[in-house]
């Protein structure tokens, strides 16, 4: 045991000292200059600025429509925070979700339903790793918000989320947030994820909040050939420009154990 353990240690050590230069292989040699550069310019200071900044939400869907409605949209309507984009893109839904949707008559929610589903691995966990990601890529190019954030469309998040985060944002200057979360290993079984670092599994696509620059980081459909989930691949990227990360303290996501998505 403890010899598979110092293994294991040593594996996840030469992973992370690995990413820097994978990272700049997937963004390119000049990806920091960049980013330093546009975090000088006035149009990127702006959104802390902003008397009422709008803050986009998008939601990646897939033949989920009670879900999406009773608990994912549910809880994005009940945010303390009104200024919102709600940019809910179905991969290719074929059940009710469009007049679920519809029924909600909200004019901050836009939904689009793509014509074709995403091309996806077949093998079940490279598959579980990246599905969804050509309907958030398309959230996140409808995405007009100063500010965005995500939520998978079976979880929800606390009533305060949105205001508590474009507050720490403004007071910190921060490019990116991320917060602890509970979920749900087994139904009704809830633990809690402290997330003490900005590092794999301890992060997740609802459980962030950021400057509407890193839009230009995507999901990579492509994810599963590192063996990485897509939202860890995305995020040790935006981690590598060396953007202001900053940890919120509070709990603001419950994660509720998936349901298998079935392959279309």
């Amino acid at each position: 045991m403890l010899l598979k353990t110092l293994k294991n240690g040593v594996h996840r050590t030469l992973m992370r000292c690995r990413e820097p230069l994978r990272s700049m292989r997937d963004l390119g040699w000049s990806a920091r200059s960049r980013f330093r550069a546009a975090r000088r310019s006035p149009d990127y200071q702006a959104a802390f600025e902003k008397e009422l900044p709008l803050v986009t939400v998008c939601v990646a869907t897939y033949n989920r429509g009670e879900l999406l409605v009773e608990r994912c949209l549910k809880s994005l309507l009940r945010q303390d925070y009104p200024h919102l984009q709600i940019v809910v893109v179905g991969d290719c839904c074929t059940d009710d979700t469009a007049e679920r949707v519809a029924a909600l008559n909200d004019p901050r929610i836009e939904f689009v339903n793509l014509t074709e589903r995403g091309k996806y691995p077949d093998e079940p966990r490279h598959r579980w790793m990246v599905a969804g990601t050509v309907a958030i890529n398309h959230a996140l190019s409808l995405a007009r918000g100063d500010f965005v954030t995500h939520l998978d469309d079976d979880d929800e998040h606390a009533p305060d989320r949105v205001s508590k985060l474009l507050a720490l944002a403004r007071a910190t200057r921060a490019d990116f947030i991320w917060h602890p979360f509970d979920y749900e290993r087994v139904p009704d079984e809830w633990h809690v994820n402290h997330a003490p670092e900005f590092a794999v599994n301890n992060v997740s696509t609802s459980s962030v909040f950021y400057h509407h620059w890193l839009k230009s980081v995507p999901w990579d459909i492509n994810a599963w050939r590192y063996n990485e989930p897509g939202d860890w691949n995305r995020f040790r990227k935006i981690r590598y420009l060396g953007v202001n990360a900053v940890r919120s303290p509070e709990r603001l996501l419950k994660h509720y154990r998936e349901r298998n998505q079935k392959k279309a």
